[in-house]
Order: C-alpha cells, then sequence, then structure tokens
C-alpha cells in the first residue's frame, strides 16, 4: 500500500503506523555470568546477524563479529577496515573515558598491531625477521628444562595449582629468555600485564609497563646479546626508542597472558575430556589434538583484532560507523554454526591466531612451547587428575581473554633428588632468595639465523660459561613475583 502525503491519516495497519525497531541494546562482555558462559552470549548475538552491538567495560561500546565468513573479510580487507585506534571517534570526543579499563588493550600505540599500510609493513618485518632468528630446536630444549624445573618444585607436594605454579610461570621464563630480560624487569613486566589484561587498575599497568620497557631497551642498546630485543634495535629498518617500546609491548603481552591460557585450557581439557583422558590412561598424549580443540573452541584471546570502518558500511545489513570499534570474536567465529564441518583434530583453519596482514607472527613458536609444556607435564606425571569437578572451575571476566582463575589438580608425590642440581633461575615461594642456576640462563645449542640483511651486526650464539672457579654471585629477591605467583 502507498500512501501520499497530500492524502490524510494513513489508515490502520499502514506501515507508516509503524515506528522503525529499537537498536538492539548492547550485551555485556564482561563480568562473571559472561565468563562462565560466553558461548550463550555468542548464540544470542548471532541472532541479530553477523555482528551485534556489545560492551566490552562500562561506557565502552563496539560491535562483535560472530560470523566465520565475516570476519574473514574484516581481517583480510584492510582497505575498508583498518586497525589504527586514532580512528576509534568515541575515545577521541571523550565519550570513552581515558581510564576506561579497556583503554590500554585498544589505545594506539606505533607498533605493528595498530598500524595500516607501509607502517605495517615496515614494523611487521622487523618483527618477523627477529622472531624468525629463534632456533626452534633451542626454543625446545629450554622449555624442557624450565618445566622439569618447575615441576620439580611440585612433584613431591601431591597437589598444586597448575595455573599459578606452571602456566603462568613457564611463559615468564621463556619470554625472559627469548627476550633476554633480567629478572628484575620480569617481574614488573608480569605485574603490568596482568592488570591490563584483568582490567584492574589499568592505568597504573599501562605506566608500570611503558617505565620498564624504557629500562629494559636502554640496557639493551648499552649491552645488546642474542636475543629478540636486541636484533629487533640491529634491524635495518631503525626502529626508534618509541617503536621498540611499542613493539614489546605486543610482543611480550603475547608472549606471557595468551600463552598461559592457551597452556592451562589444553590441560584442562585433557584431564576432564574423556576423549582424551582415555588416551591418556592407555599411555598415548594426544597434546596436539587437545590444543586443536582448544584453539578452536577456547582461544586464549577470544575476542580481539580490533578494527575501525574507514567509512559507514552495511556489513550483512548491519550498520557499522565509521571510526567505531569492531571486535573479531575469535571464539564465536570458530563456533559457527554454518561451518561446513566440527571436525577440529589436525583442523587449523580456525581464527585463534588471526588472519591477514595482521596474522600472529609467533604462532609456531606459541604452539611448540604450549605442546612441549603440555607433553612434559603429563610425561612427568601421567597420574595427574583434576582437584575439583571441571564444573566448578572459575573463568576469569574480561572482554577479551579465556582464561582460568585456578587450576588445582592432585597426583600421587613424585620424590625429587636433592642433589639435582636446579637449571633455571625461578621464583621459590618458599625462600627469601634465589639461588643462582647451575647454567647460565640460556641454551648452549642457541644459534641464530643469519641476520636479515648485511648492515644487521651478528648476535652471540651462545651463552658464554663462566669460569669453574668464578664465584657465585646471588640475585636480590623477586619479591613481587613471589606474591604474584602466591596470588597476592
Amino acid at each position: 500500500m502507498t500512501h501520499r502525503p497530500d492524502a490524510g491519516p494513513p489508515p490502520p495497519g499502514c506501515p507508516a503506523h509503524r515506528a522503525p525497531a529499537p537498536p538492539p541494546r548492547p550485551q555485556p562482555l564482561y563480568g562473571p555470568d559472561f565468563a562462565a558462559d560466553p558461548h550463550a552470549v555468542y548464540a544470542r548475538l548471532r541472532t541479530l546477524g553477523p555482528a551485534a552491538p556489545v560492551e566490552l567495560a562500562p561506557g565502552a561500546t563496539a560491535t562483535l563479529v560472530t560470523d566465520y565468513r565475516a570476519a574473514l573479510e574484516v581481517l583480510r580487507t584492510p582497505e575498508t577496515f583498518a586497525k589504527d585506534a586514532r580512528r576509534w571517534r568515541a575515545l577521541a570526543d571523550g565519550r570513552v573515558a581515558p581510564d576506561n579499563p579497556v583503554v590500554p588493550m585498544m589505545a594506539y600505540r606505533p607498533n605493528c598491531l595498530f598500524s595500516d599500510g607501509d607502517a605495517h609493513r615496515r614494523l611487521r618485518q622487523a618483527v618477523t625477521d627477529s622472531l624468525g632468528r629463534i632456533d626452534p630446536n633451542a626454543l625446545r630444549g629450554y622449555v624442557e628444562r624450565s618445566a622439569d624445573t618447575l615441576i620439580d618444585r611440585f612433584a613431591p607436594l601431591g597437589e598444586t595449582d597448575l595455573l599459578g605454579g606452571y602456566a603462568k610461570v613457564l611463559p615468564l621464563l621463556v619470554f625472559q629468555q627469548l627476550f633476554g630480560c633480567p629478572p628484575e624487569l620480569g617481574d614488573r613486566l608480569v605485574e603490568g600485564f596482568s592488570g591490563i589484561f584483568d582490567g584492574v587498575d589499568a592505568e597504573r599497568a599501562n605506566d608500570l609497563i611503558t617505565e620498564t620497557l624504557v629500562r629494559l631497551v636502554s640496557l639493551k642498546r648499552a649491552r645488546p646479546g642474542a636475543d629478540v630485543i636486541s636484533w629487533l634495535l640491529a634491524h635495518p629498518v631503525a626502529l626508534t626508542d618509541e617503536e621498540m617500546i611499542h613493539q614489546l609491548v605486543v610482543l611480550i603481552g603475547a608472549g606471557t597472558e595468551p600463552q598461559q591460557n592457551l597452556i592451562a585450557n589444553a590441560l584442562r581439557l585433557l584431564l576432564s575430556d574423556d576423549r582424551f583422558a582415555g588416551d591418556l590412561a592407555g599411555g598415548s598424549m594426544p597434546v596436539e589434538d587437545a590444543l586443536d580443540e582448544v584453539l578452536w573452541l577456547d582461544p586464549p584471546m577470544a575476542n580481539y583484532a580490533v578494527h575501525y570502518p574507514v567509512h559507514d558500511v552495511d556489513f550483512g545489513g548491519v550498520p557499522l560507523n565509521q571510526g567505531e570499534p569492531v571486535v573479531v570474536s575469535f571464539a564465536a567465529a570458530n563456533t559457527d554454526p554454518a561451518l561446513l564441518s566440527d571436525q577440529r583434530t589436525g583442523n587449523r583453519a580456525h581464527l585463534a591466531w588471526s588472519a591477514g596482514p595482521h596474522t600472529c607472527p609467533a604462532k609456531d613458536s606459541a604452539r611448540l612451547i604450549a605442546a612441549v609444556a603440555v607433553e612434559k607435564l603429563l610425561d612427568r606425571l601421567p597420574d595427574l587428575e583434576l582437584a575439583v569437578p571441571v564444573d566448578r572451575l572459575v573463568w576469569r571476566p574480561g572482554p577479551f581473554h579465556r582464561a582460568l582463575t585456578a587450576l588445582p589438580v592432585r597426583f600421587p608425590p613424585v620424590p625429587v633428588p636433592t642433589a639435582a642440581p636446579a637449571p633455571l633461575l625461578v621464583p621459590d615461594p618458599d625462600r627469601a632468595h634465589v639461588h643462582p642456576s647451575a647454567e647460565p640462563p640460556g641454551d648452549r645449542r642457541w644459534t641464530s639465523r643469519p641476520a636479515p640483511s648485511a648492515s644487521t651486526p651478528p648476535a652471540t650464539t651462545s651463552t658464554a660459561r663462566p669460569p669453574a672457579s668464578a664465584p657465585s654471585a646471588r640475585r636480590p629477591p623477586w619479591s613481587s613475583l613471589v606474591a604474584w605467583w602466591r596470588g597476592q
């Protein structure tokens, strides 16, 4: 029926009488309810289309992409969906306060994660080349030794929290090796990144990270070594100190919190799912299968990859406004009912590592670290079991990560020879100080591939051993790291 403006009021039932439907209210992606069952929230959001409005924190709204194909479109179309967070209109005009807890995870930094075009290619090349110099065989050996040292601490006890005593600490030890980070700076970075991911006192956490990284970059410029930070500093793209700091925010952040979540979530699955538990009892350890399952269903970063439309977009019937954040839900996209198959074993088509020009450059190393960490633990403690029913495990609230608060387990106590030397520097909650390691930090097999160009000075390929008669220097205590490890 067509209604002319000069024909008087429209008759009852005419479409002109119908008010437009109000826009859907943003769905909160924070709080214990969302943390307990995020997939129920994703299912509700899917009824609104390929993307739907959400609230990341009080006062900070976004559009969450829940459709697999739509997520690929966002990730692979940088000419329409940009990463530069300076386009975030709500932050620029004051609708989102600078101290909002999601701002440190979303605000612009001059690094490869928040850059587009030529700037992104330049920064990304430095990261890719530097990470490419890591020897995976040496990395595997270092993870194994780190795992053995941590397991030795709780193996005689018969019980532990695998999150606080293993999954959290192992990535810390690994990134300190990869980035040549002294312990006294390492514990400050852990404190800062924990604050950012948890959304607790984020402004203070951001300041702590920045201050610590300034000191670390200055240290590496003065004393470079065979580590990723030194290789970044020596790269021919000539990163400035500011660029270095912000590159490290991405690299260290991705090397700690998401890595611990991947390890813990894989262990939870292996210890609670009968498909895996039966194989473990039979003597096999389907760790790679468990990692595939976790990366599909409970990826360590569930919702991220924030993009900003460069102009207003009709996105499958959902209007997206220029400069308003669009967040890709890796977890929701991976479980999109429209996917042709739910076969996840051996299937690497998930989006846990993102896709397109911003695909995670360290995905191979991250997967190796997680696989070795889980394999070593199950090899040393084959009778490991959860200390509580799996449905009593608690997930941490927050819009971005998929993370447990604890992973309590029990097992028959395994004695550890007291004469065994501790090969690594690790926090010991039962001592007031930390003894030096019998071996210097690092792996003597640690080798580097050729530098990206002839202009990059070669790095040392192994850590020199001190003379046998050298005195054992004592290191200062890791007081804040010990407190963090204890959950204080």
